[in-house]
């Protein structure tokens, strides 16, 4: 029998709770390495009615088979890569590809269907997964659908699911299959706790590739192939002191994994590392020979493990303690993912030295954030919002200290649950936004249409073009803005905002502030677009209040000015 440890305890449990109550397909996210073996393994055990459990690979299928098998208990296997098809037990562990071609008469009777590595299922009703689910739901309308993965977020898509549970947090309300995410062990827990091995990641310990032209292209999740293979032309004299480098560093290893950009790149890699000690798998392998490759990897026959994109899920060789990126990433899941081959703990293993070659600086411990990294020097922070209190992670500028100076956030992401129907209400809060002209209600900067009323808002490329198509119209790309203390033709001071361009040329609105009605003024129609963070309050009663704490105001990056008279009125402010 096994024992499961708290944390693996506590995802069963959450499994239960939810099950109980609900029947929406939910999710359970645990890094690599946590143990989601024993975890399917508990919740099959514990099941009163037949389990399916799925994997995409046969590797995933055996090792989720064979933890089963250690809680003393039999379970079947369909799997044409492991040569079972057995139908009768009450457990099933099958590969997704060989279920997906079975016969009706094996999808009666199951009541759970678990998915391992679920971030692999798709809301598109032609997928492999989803014609399985939708035979399993006509046997049994109630079936309960659970997915574990440690990477809950996909490039192209976002995250998988629509709201977490746990932390009480929205994380998209576009359609998903899976709805809630129940539960959830974050990778510095387990590291800090002792569950997984200690990382210690060193980055470019000698030359390293150059890989941060890449880009992915449009409706593209991947590095087009083409364009790695000529960042490693550009670099091919710096691939044998990287080998070297690994070599020397990994001489009182136990194993390194290593992982490159394509096929070509492992073959010139495998070439230059010791004969005898090392093997190479990629897509081509046949199974047999990859099977071979890795039950000698494994029996520490081999040392140097040479993959390219195939080893990145469903392999499992604890006594790893070294991991060697020699190839660009597309996101930080699948950093984690790499790295996480390497956490497992193993006899004589206090840690795992992670060597980065590709000048990628992915933060291991960083959670994903779904937006576009706005500039180079943005980084995760954490922003509580003023309204609930939810603490957001949106991206965003700090200074020396950590302290942030601005972030990119829209809108809070925190969320209540409804007692009565249990469905996440989210928080309304907005850090920043548009109004409509029609209604007044606050929408997404982004935003075409008011989400009250349905009147079209225009979008900023648009107010761009309509400016620039006027005559009595000044269109400025903003180079920098100042504030300063001046006064009127009557001698009443008030506050002068400049915006410059890069020739030298300005454009100015003034501001009174010498009444609660003209701070009310200023508050509405410059501090609430211009804060760099609109959930600090703000306390402006003069002008001194403002040149004071003028650091808190964002420059925009265009300003819309119209003719008036003899001088021109900033009408449109649009920031980027």
């Amino acid at each position: 029998m096994v024992t499961l440890r708290p944390y693996q305890q506590d995802a069963v449990d959450a499994a239960v709770r939810h099950f109980q109550a609900s029947r929406e397909p939910a999710v359970i996210v645990l890094p690599t390495g946590a143990g989601k073996s024993l975890v399917i393994a508990e919740l099959a055990r514990i099941a009163k009615g037949r389990v399916l459990v799925l994997a995409h690979v046969k590797e995933l299928v055996e090792q989720n088979h064979a933890k089963y098998l250690a809680h003393g208990l039999s379970a079947g296997i369909f799997s044409a890569g492991l040569e079972r098809k057995d139908r009768d037990e009450k457990v099933i562990f099958g590969s997704i590809q060989s279920v997906a071609r079975a016969d009706g008469s094996f999808f009666q009777g199951f009541s759970l269907l678990v998915v391992d590595e679920c971030h692999r299922v798709s809301v598109d009703g032609e997928t492999q997964y989803a014609q399985v689910i939708t035979r399993l739901r006509a046997q049994n309308p109630a079936l309960c659908v659970l997915g574990l993965t440690a990477t809950p977020y996909r490039l192209g898509l976002g995250w998988i699911y629509q709201f977490h549970t746990q932390r009480r947090l929205v994380r998209t309300e576009e359609e998903r299959f899976f709805r809630r995410c129940i539960h959830e062990v974050s990778l510095r827990h387990l590291v800090e706790r002792g569950d997984l091995t200690r990382p210690v990641l060193i980055d470019a310990p000698v030359a390293a590739y150059d890989f941060s032209r890449l880009k992915l292209r449009a409706g593209s999740t991947t590095f087009a192939t083409a364009d790695i293979e000529a960042v490693l032309q550009d670099h091919r004299r710096v691939t044998p002191g990287i080998v070297a480098n690994i070599v020397d560093l990994a001489k009182d290893r136990q194993a390194v994994m290593i992982f490159t950009a394509s096929v070509r790149h492992a073959r010139e890699i495998l070439e230059l590392l010791p004969p005898g000690q090392s093997a190479l798998v990629v897509g081509e392998t046949s199974s047999a020979e990859r099977d071979d490759i890795i039950q000698r990897f494994k029996a520490r026959q081999l040392k140097f493990l040479v993959n390219v994109s195939v080893l990145t899920t469903g392999f499992d060789a604890p006594h790893v303690d070294v991991i060697a990126l020699l190839r660009p990433t597309e996101s930080v899941s699948l950093f984690q993912q790499i790295v996480g081959r390497g956490l497992r703990q193993s006899p004589g293993k206090s840690d795992c030295i992670i060597l980065d070659y590709t000048g990628q600086g992915h933060d291991l411990f960083r959670p994903e954030i779904d937006e576009d990294r706005p500039s180079g020097a943005a980084v995760a922070v954490v922003v509580p919002c003023p309204s609930c209190g939810h603490e957001n992670e949106f991206w965003g500028l700090v200074d020396r200290d950590g302290d942030i100076v601005e972030h990119f956030g829209r809108r809070c992401r925190g969320a209540t649950v409804d007692p009565r129907s249990g469905a996440p209400v989210r928080c309304t809060y907005r850090f920043r936004y548009k109004n409509c002209g029609d209604c007044g209600a606050e929408n997404d900067v982004a935003a075409r249409a008011c989400a009250r009323c349905g009147a079209v808002l225009v979008d900023n490329d648009r107010k761009l073009k309509e400016a620039m198509a006027l005559k009595d119209a000044h269109v400025m790309r903003v180079d920098s803005m100042a504030f300063e203390r001046t006064r009127d033709r009557k001698g009443n001071e008030r506050l002068e905002i400049r915006y410059h361009d890069v020739d030298g040329q300005a454009l100015k609105e003034w501001f009174y502030l010498g009444t609660p009605s003209d701070a009310r003024a200023f508050q509405y129609n410059f501090a609430r677009m211009h804060l760099r963070r609109p959930e600090v309050p703000l306390r402006i009663t003069s002008v001194d209040d403002v040149l004071q704490q003028q650091q808190r105001f964002r420059t925009p990056t265009y300003v819309i000015a119209r003719r008036k008279e003899r001088y021109w009125q900033v009408r449109e402010k649009i920031f980027e």
